[in-house]
C-alpha cells in the first residue's frame, strides 16, 4: 500500500458479520451445502445457482449489452467476487453468455444487494429465486453512490479482493495522488449516460472511471496505450491514467475491469463542436451561391500542397484552423506511438507482403458482402438513395481491382500501434485544444485484433470520413421533413462537399507537416495516395453495411464517399 493514503476502506471477506437477516428470511437452508458452511458461503452458492436463470432478462435491458440482436441460450457464472464495505454488500459477477449461434461473451456485472427491492425497476435489478416464495434482489451497482466511492478508494489503496476462482486487484498510479487522495474526503460520483458498450462514472470533474463491460483476457488497448503514452512519451493530449481494476484468474491471466483517468475539462466532443461550426457555415452559405464549378477538382493530396484560398477561409471561418490543429495533434499522437523502438508492443515494423495480402482479402470480402446487401435492399431505399445505389453498384469491379493493387504494392510503408476507431466523437474539445480519448478500438472486434499494428493512415481515413459525415448530417435533416426542391438539394450538396474538401485538406496538410518524415508514413507520394484512398474506400464500404443494417436514411453518406473515390477512375 502506498504511503500517504489513509486506510479509509477495509474490504475483508472472511471477517463479515453473518448474513442473519438473509438466513432468517430466505430458504437458504434448503440448499445442499455442508453443515459447516458459513452463511456467506451458502448465500454465494445460492447466487451462483440462481443467477444463470435471472441474468438473460436483465442483460437484454442494459444499453451496454452487445448481444441484443442475438438469442441468449444460457448464462454461466464464472466467478463471484464479494466487494463489501460496512453494511453495503456488493459483488463483481463474471458471467459467460452463450448464444444460439456465434461465440460466447464474458460480461462484468457489478451488483449490490438490495434490502428492499420493491422500489427498483425491473430493468435495473436482478431477481433470484430463493425458494417457493422468496427472492434475492440485486441492483445495478453503478447506481449506488457508496459502491462507486468504494471503487475509487480501493484503487487509491491498491486493494486485492479474492473471489471463488480468482481475485479483483485495484492499482493506483502516481498521477492519482496529485488528483485525489482519500484523506481529502469523498468525491460525489455521477454516471454518464452517453456510452453504450462501456459505463463511465465522473467524480466531481476530477476523475473518470470507465467500466469495461465485455471482458477479454489480455491487455485492454485503452489501458495499455494510455499507460504507454503517459509513461514513455511526452504526448499529453490524452487524459492521465490514474489507476485501474483487473480480474486475475487462478492461472494468473488478467482481464481489465475498469480504468481510472483524470477528468479533462471540455466543451463536448469534437463532433458536437463541428456541428455547431457547420450550423454557422450553412446559415451563411446561401449568399455565396456555391456551384459545382466552385468545388476543387484536385485530389486531396494535391490540395495539401497548396495554400487554403482566401475565399475558403472567409466561407468556412475559424474551423479550418481547428481542423489543422486536430491534424497536428493526430500526427503528434502517431509519432509518440512509434517513438519507442525498444518496446516490442509499440515498435514500428514493416508492412509486409502477407500483411498487405491479408488487408486486401479482408477488404474484398467486405466489399462483396456489403454490395450484395445493397443489391438486396436497394428497392426498399428512398427514391434518391435508390438511384444513387444503382450508380454505386456499377463501381464494384473498380473497387475490387483497387483493393487487388494493394496486394502487389511494394513500398516504404510501416505499421505501428494506432487509435483504431478514430473519429470526431473520440476527441474532446477543450475550448482551445483537442484531447484524444477511447483507445479501445472497435469494441466488436476481438482484443488481439484491436492490438495489432496497423498503418496510421487508417486513423487518418477514419477522421476524414468523420468530416464527411458531419458535413452531410444537416443535409439529411433537411430531407427528413418535406422534401425540398431538387435545385435546393443540389445547392446543399455543393455546400457540403465544398466544406468537406477544404476541411479535409486543412486536416491532412497539417498532419503531413508533422508526420511525413516519420518512418511509419510512406515517403513515396504515389504510395501514400494509394494507401490513403484504400483505407478511405474500405471505411466507406464498412459504413455502407452499417447504415443499411441500422440507419437506412443515412446510407447516402457512405455511397457518396464511395462515388467520390471511385468515379474518377471510370475515365482513367
Amino acid at each position: 500500500m502506498e504511503q500517504g493514503f489513509s486506510p479509509a476502506l477495509r474490504l475483508r471477506v472472511l471477517r463479515l458479520q453473518p448474513l442473519r437477516y438473509l438466513t432468517d428470511t430466505l430458504a437458504i437452508r434448503q440448499l445442499a451445502m455442508p453443515s459447516n458452511s458459513s452463511p456467506e458461503e451458502t448465500f454465494l452458492a445460492l447466487l451462483k445457482s440462481g443467477l444463470p436463470q435471472a441474468l438473460p432478462r436483465f442483460l437484454t435491458g442494459q444499453r451496454w449489452f452487445g448481444g441484443k440482436a442475438r438469442t441468449i441460450r444460457s448464462a454461466e457464472i464464472l466467478d463471484i467476487v464479494p466487494f463489501f464495505s460496512g453494511t453495503l454488500r456488493s459483488y463483481f459477477i463474471l458471467a459467460q453468455v452463450e448464444y444460439t449461434s456465434g461465440p460466447a461473451d464474458t460480461y462484468d456485472i457489478p451488483l449490490v444487494l438490495a434490502h428492499d427491492g420493491t422500489s427498483l425497476k425491473d430493468s435495473s435489478c436482478v431477481r433470484v429465486s430463493a425458494g417457493s416464495s422468496d427472492e434475492i434482489v440485486l441492483g445495478d451497482a453503478l447506481t449506488n453512490e457508496q459502491f462507486l466511492n468504494q471503487l475509487l478508494e480501493a484503487i487509491a489503496e491498491g486493494l486485492s479482493v479474492p473471489g471463488g476462482r480468482g481475485r479483483v486487484r485495484a492499482v493506483g498510479t502516481a498521477a492519482l495522488r496529485s488528483l485525489w487522495q482519500p484523506s481529502r474526503g469523498p468525491l460525489v460520483p455521477s454516471v454518464m449516460n452517453r456510452e453504450q458498450s462501456n459505463s463511465s462514472v465522473v467524480y466531481e470533474n476530477r476523475l473518470v472511471l470507465k467500466m469495461f463491460r465485455r471482458l477479454e483476457q489480455g491487455l485492454n488497448p485503452d489501458l495499455e496505450i494510455g499507460a504507454f503514452l503517459i509513461a514513455k512519451t511526452s504526448f499529453r493530449n490524452v487524459p492521465p491514467l490514474a489507476g485501474y481494476l483487473e480480474y486475475l484468474n487462478g492461472a494468473g491471466t488478467s482481464a481489465a475491469l475498469a480504468m481510472l483517468q483524470g477528468y479533462v475539462a471540455n466543451q463536448g466532443d469534437a463532433w458536437q463542436y463541428t456541428l455547431k461550426a457547420l450550423a454557422e457555415y450553412y446559415e451563411n452559405a446561401p449568399r455565396w451561391n456555391l456551384g459545382a464549378n466552385d468545388l476543387p477538382d484536385a485530389t486531396l493530396l494535391e490540395l495539401c500542397g497548396e495554400a487554403i484560398p482566401d475565399e475558403a477561409r472567409q466561407r468556412i471561418g475559424s474551423y479550418l484552423d481547428a481542423a489543422a490543429l486536430l491534424g497536428r495533434r493526430t500526427g503528434e499522437l502517431h509519432l509518440a506511438l512509434a517513438s519507442v523502438p525498444g518496446d516490442p508492443e509499440f515498435a514500428p515494423q514493416p508492412f509486409t507482403a502477407p500483411d498487405r495480402q491479408a488487408l486486401a482479402n479482408s477488404a474484398i470480402q467486405l466489399l462483396t458482402a456489403n454490395f450484395a446487401l445493397l443489391r438486396r435492399l436497394r428497392n426498399e431505399l428512398p427514391d434518391q438513395a435508390r438511384d444513387d445505389a444503382g450508380q454505386v453498384l456499377q463501381l464494384e469491379e473498380i473497387a475490387r481491382r483497387r483493393f487487388q493493387r494493394l496486394a502487389g504494392l511494394r513500398g516504404s510503408a510501416m505499421v505501428t500501434r494506432i487509435h483504431g476507431d478514430y473519429h470526431l466523437g473520440q476527441v474532446l474539445f477543450t475550448g482551445s485544444d483537442f484531447v484524444i480519448i477511447d483507445f479501445e478500438g472497435e469494441p466488436a472486434r476481438p482484443l488481439e485484433e484491436r492490438r495489432k499494428k496497423r498503418s496510421p493512415l487508417q486513423d487518418v481515413a477514419g477522421m476524414l470520413r468523420s468530416f464527411h459525415y458531419a458535413a452531410y448530417a444537416p443535409l439529411l435533416q433537411q430531407e427528413s421533413g418535406e422534401r425540398p426542391p431538387r435545385e435546393e438539394l443540389r445547392a446543399w450538396a455543393n455546400r457540403a462537399q465544398y466544406w468537406q474538401r477544404w476541411v479535409s485538406a486543412a486536416f491532412l496538410k497539417a498532419y503531413l507537416e508533422v508526420s511525413e518524415n516519420s518512418i511509419v508514413i510512406p515517403q513515396d507520394r504515389e504510395e501514400l495516395a494509394l494507401l490513403l484512398d484504400l483505407y478511405l474506400l474500405d471505411k466507406a464500404i464498412y459504413e455502407l453495411g452499417y447504415e443499411l443494417n441500422n440507419r437506412p436514411a443515412w446510407v447516402r453518406i457512405p455511397m457518396d464517399g464511395i462515388a467520390q473515390l471511385l468515379q474518377p477512375a471510370i475515365s482513367n
